[in-house]
């Protein structure tokens, strides 16, 4: 029991950065916008996170718990906004293809973020790597009474804040786009502007608020790496495929957010089950670490035979709107 109460808690912590920049993801996705700068926007919302810690940490009162989170929380928001926004820019207003915008904008984030966590491990003299051991408690603090539950309390109580954050988001997005007027809008933007356009929605309003919402969503799953996961350590590439599986995430989940939460588990639980059995030569571990791609592979296939509408991505995803065509 205390091993499966293990490699739950380590499939939980892996999968809540999954949760984030598949949540985001799927609210970019509603309004028709098809962003595959997730990972860039995550790796930046992960550096920008340490960079405002570093900066605390070296001139602020780090013994304020709370402006020891809100410092790098209100830094990662902020730069994974300005991500967002370049890509809505460049996607909605002057209309670029969404998919190279994206990938470039992979590509752009993880070259800001190695540059600058290689310049602040230059300054520091730590090698390839910054560590902010304060910050990074803060963050890894979890409810003061899981240690009085016994394995219960390990399972469920026992992480920082930015687990049940990342819940609530995707309970939150969920009923949002299932039950309130700006969801419903939304969708509709997504499944088809022109006729959206004409009803008096503000397709443009719309699509930019919902990839600058969504990407700051996604920049917290960076955050959440860094600082709750690995403790306020910054490796650059360290981050890996995670912003990839988080896309991947999305397709599993139907583009339905709360759905993620139940998919998150189970990615991060696909992702590090070969530590778990014991014997594996490395080659073998290699394959495992590619059973959330292949689970996705499945999903993909079944939902695509079925043809359900609502299992289906939003009818407009990828195609940038010319309010002339309408």
């Amino acid at each position: 029991m205390a091993r499966f109460v293990s490699f739950f808690t380590q499939a939980v912590i892996i999968g809540m950065p999954l949760l984030y920049g598949s949540v985001g993801e799927m609210i970019i996705e509603k309004s028709g916008n098809l962003n595959l700068g997730i990972p860039g926007i995550m790796y930046v919302g992960g550096i920008s996170g340490i960079l405002g810690g570093y900066f605390f940490e070296t001139y602020g009162n780090t013994s304020n718990t709370f402006l020891c989170i809100l410092i790098p929380f209100i830094c990662s928001l902020a730069g994974s906004l300005i991500m967002s926004l370049i890509y809505s820019f460049l996607t909605v207003t002057l209309r670029a293809n969404q998919n190279v915008t994206g990938l470039v904008l992979t590509t752009f984030g993880m070259g800001i973020g190695s540059f600058i966590g290689g310049s602040l491990s230059s300054i520091l003299g730590t090698g390839t790597t910054v560590s902010l051991n304060i910050i990074g408690a803060c963050f890894k603090k979890s409810l003061p009474f899981a240690d009085n539950l016994g394995l219960f309390g390990k399972a469920f109580f026992s992480y920082g804040f930015m687990t049940y954050l990342a819940i609530a988001v995707a309970l939150v997005a969920g009923y949002m786009l299932r039950k309130t007027r700006v969801g419903l809008n939304l969708k509709a933007v997504g499944e088809n502007p022109a006729t959206a356009d004409a009803a008096g929605i503000n397709v443009i309003k719309y699509k930019y608020g919902a990839t600058c919402v969504g990407g700051a969503v996604a920049g917290l799953g960076g955050l959440y790496y860094v600082m709750e996961f690995i403790g306020g350590t910054w490796s650059n590439a360290g981050f890996g495929d995670r912003g990839w599986l988080a896309i991947a995430l999305v397709i599993f989940a139907l583009w339905k957010p709360d759905l993620g939460i139940i998919g998150s588990i189970l990615f991060g639980g696909l992702y590090i089950v070969y530590m778990f059995i014991g014997g594996l030569p490395r080659s073998s571990q290699e394959i495992f670490k590619m059973l959330p791609y292949v689970v996705t592979i499945l999903v993909l296939i079944i939902i695509s035979v079925r043809k359900k509408r609502e299992n289906q991505p939003p009818a407009s995803l990828g195609v940038s709107y010319f309010r002339e065509e309408r």
